[in-house]
């Protein structure tokens, strides 16, 4: 099989990480060939504190999804989020050498650079350029300016910048599990790509991803993504208030949410308990499904206000920016029940639950389909429209992961033979077996050809 034909997506979570490989059918939907699961060990609310721990949880998500498939990986896109991310909305313009000439690729290509040259704070770096509306010689709301005439092109643009270090932490770890890292992507875009239609997209909808440190938020309205958030609280905290309300282990109160949780309280009468099993030989615990779900609705409320809070900051009680779609709620914090219910309570907004089944082929296994695996399924799409994408916004992602290639690689000399092992085990597509420092001259040699 070409390796271009698949495409494999690294979602590394709070709580897992996943490995997900996949590849076009005939039809154009994706089918998921492998799968690989890991519980995440070194992340925190999305940002990597443990390296070791993080790269281990990588290579056992990948050797499982490797098993599945039969297939060996080599190069992965990742899915970035956590705390430290922030959006900022930025208009630019470049004017061209020759009016008389059609608008090509390379002018707005020639544009996204200029945007990706924006001085951020110290220790921050643009992940995503994302083009929103088109100006040509004055004229606006232009979609596509590809073909039309005019000597100056103009454009918004909705910027998404990062911590360095934290991309640069997750790029490490990638790396030295034996992988290339062929692109970061933001996490609520791979998530948006897999569970909204179009339609949705252009009646404006709140895509919301509840993950284990993390809610995600992206907002779409006429076809184009408007606003993006990241929230840095999740499931874990629902988790956490049972195990300190209830005083029980946190495995025990995770199993609680999982299997009586709900976000309504009114459901559930005073006398349906639940009894845990007592540490070592104590007393078990009685607890009442009305105290739990009163503690989960508590948090779950908080979240979902955080999240109504950034969807007004936008701009939705504004006729021309109503969200005509309302809300989809994906992630592993979606499954919890009348969670749906609730947050139209709270936002008078329509709700449903998003599984990321839009674009996958009919003959995928269920369990694909959960919305735990949103996120997975978009960076798999994402890397497999890659290739033919209008807007080649992770262009100078590559540039500034040659610098970070080139760090590396430093590294990569002073941990000696092992990493060689290493990054032998993980390209076994590539028949010659190379020394570090032939690698390393030729990730020298295509630093410095992009820094011309």
């Amino acid at each position: 099989m070409e390796e271009n034909d698949i495409a494999v997506g690294l979602d590394i979570g709070t709580t897992k990480i996943v490995a997900m490989i996949g590849r076009k059918n005939e039809y154009g939907k994706v089918e998921i060939i492998g799968i690989g699961k890991s519980k995440s060990l070194g992340v925190h609310r999305g940002v990597v504190n443990n390296i070791t721990q993080t790269i281990q949880s990588i290579q056992q998500a990948i050797q499982e999804a490797e098993a599945d498939s039969g297939l060996k990986i080599s190069e992965v896109v990742v899915g970035i989020a956590g705390q430290h991310i922030r959006s900022l909305q930025h208009s630019d313009y470049i004017t061209r050498q020759n009016a008389d000439e059609v608008i090509d690729a390379d002018d707005i290509h020639t544009l996204c650079n200029q945007v990706h040259k924006l001085v951020m704070l110290p220790g921050e770096e643009i992940i995503h350029v994302l083009p929103q509306e088109f100006k040509v010689d004055g004229q606006a709301e232009i979609k596509e300016p590809i073909g039309m005439y005019g000597g100056r092109l103009e454009a918004n643009f909705h910027v998404v910048v990062g911590q360095v270090s934290s991309i640069r932490n997750i790029g490490r770890c990638v790396k030295s599990s034996g992988l290339e890292l062929s692109a970061v992507t933001l996490e609520p875009l791979a998530s948006a790509n897999a569970v909204l239609s179009q339609e949705e997209k252009e009646a404006g909808v709140a895509l919301i991803d509840i993950g284990g440190g993390t809610t995600d938020l992206a907002i779409f309205k006429d076809g184009i993504i408007r606003h993006t958030a990241v929230i840095p609280f999740g499931g874990n905290v629902i988790t956490e208030d049972i195990k300190e309300g209830c005083s029980i282990i946190e495995k025990q109160a995770e199993l609680l949410k999982i299997k009586f949780g709900s976000a309504w309280p009114g459901e559930n009468k005073d006398n349906e308990i639940v009894s845990i099993p007592g540490l070592r030989g104590r007393e078990p615990k009685e607890i009442t499904l009305k105290n739990l779900s009163k503690i989960i609705h508590a948090r779950v409320v908080e979240i979902i206000e955080q999240v109504y809070l950034e969807i007004k900051n936008y701009g939705h009680e504004e006729q021309k920016k109503k969200l005509i779609a309302g809300m989809v709620i994906t992630g592993g914090g979606a499954q919890l029940k009348h969670l749906k219910q609730l947050a139209e309570y709270i936002t008078g907004m329509d709700t449903r639950i998003g599984y990321p089944n839009e674009h996958l082929a009919g003959n995928n296994d269920s369990e694909t389909t959960s919305p735990v695996y949103a996120t997975a399924v978009g960076l798999v799409m994402n890397s497999l429209e890659k290739g033919n994408s209008k807007f080649q916004e992770e262009a100078v992602l590559s540039d500034s992961h040659q610098n970070e290639t080139y760090d590396y690689n430093n590294d990569e000399e002073h941990d000696g033979m092992e990493n060689e092992n290493n990054q032998e085990q993980g390209t076994q597509r590539k028949p010659v077996r190379k020394s570090i420092f032939d690698k390393w001259a030729e990730k020298f040699k295509d630093f410095l050809d992009n820094a011309e």
